[in-house]
């Protein structure tokens, strides 16, 4: 299945794109997704349709999904 990954801030750079399609194999996780991008335990939310997702929520084909890192301020 097919989903569109784009990513926040810092993590553009560390991984080197800012939005791109990636084929993942179905059944797939928020969690596994990360994995694959090799995130590790970095603090970062993984968002679909502006809200936030779990590592155990499963994706579905079509996805648009943002991923920032957790950050804070005011």
């Amino acid at each position: 299945m097919k989903v569109r990954v784009r990513l926040i801030g810092q993590f553009m750079e560390r991984f080197g794109f800012g939005e791109k399609e990636l084929e993942v194999p179905p059944p797939c996780t928020a969690g596994q997704l990360a994995e694959r991008l090799k995130m590790g335990r970095l603090d970062k939310v993984v968002t679909r349709r502006g809200l936030a997702l779990g590592p155990d929520d499963a994706l579905e084909d079509g996805d648009r999904l943002v991923i920032a890192p957790i950050f804070s301020g005011g």
